[in-house]
């Protein structure tokens, strides 16, 4: 990896790898990388385009025109900007998760991007998170994790973050949300979501986020050897 170490945090959408992975990466002075932002904001460009996310060729058309950027606040909080806007809260609404995961099925999509990922790893220190991290983009990463819980519990987190957004939604939607997901992301053709054969299990389904983090922290201490 260049003199760098990269940990990959891989696992199905909701089971908090963004907010926990930020965190660790805070933690132990890493740079963070959210590359399933990444992919939102394709998804966001193509739903403002009116275009059929699951039309590859159409998505294709507008990926050269896309001016895609990953920035830092004061806070070290990684911010999405796409065509000069900050997309951040955007990207995070229930319709665009479901663009997200059409085009990040696209093997043009994923082809355009992987450089974009791959240049973060040599460069930094990373904590990268996504769903095909430890499989695909950083099969050599010093450290793989696959992070899940239940849909249900996966659900439940992620109305309590739309709420506390002020987005209107039920548990029902959500989870149905989730569950669809899952199979896509699951499914595809193109770099589907499985744990890497060396990936460390971690399930936080009965734990709240507090003790996911302590499990997420003790686990890269005993495999790395590092310390904040």
């Amino acid at each position: 990896m260049n003199g760098h170490n990269a940990i990959a945090i891989d696992g199905p959408s909701g089971a908090g790898k963004s907010s926990l992975a930020r965190r660790a990466a805070a933690h132990f002075g890493y740079i963070y990388v959210d590359t399933g932002a990444i992919y939102r904001c394709v998804g966001l460009a193509a739903h403002r385009a009116g275009i059929n996310t699951r039309d590859a060729e159409a998505v294709k058309e507008i990926l050269p025109a896309l001016d895609i950027r990953m920035v830092y606040n004061e806070a070290g909080e990684q911010r999405m900007i796409l065509d000069e806007e900050d997309v951040s809260a955007d990207i995070r609404l229930p319709e665009i998760s479901l663009c997200a995961s059409n085009v990040s099925a696209h093997a043009v999509v994923r082809a355009y991007l992987l450089e974009m990922q791959r240049k973060m790893a040599r460069e930094h220190d990373v904590i990268m998170d996504g769903r095909d991290i430890g499989t695909i983009v950083l099969p050599d990463a010093e450290l793989k994790i696959f992070l899940t819980a239940s849909a249900e519990a996966r659900a439940q987190r992620r109305l309590l973050e739309l709420q506390s957004k002020g987005i209107e939604s039920s548990f029902d939607e959500v989870l149905k949300d989730i569950e669809l997901r899952d199979y896509q992301d699951t499914h595809r053709t193109e770099a589907p979501l499985r744990r890497a054969e060396d990936a460390v299990l971690l399930d936080t389904t009965e734990i709240g986020f507090d003790e996911s983090f302590e499990l997420l922290c003790r686990t890269i201490e005993e495999r790395l050897g590092l310390k904040a």
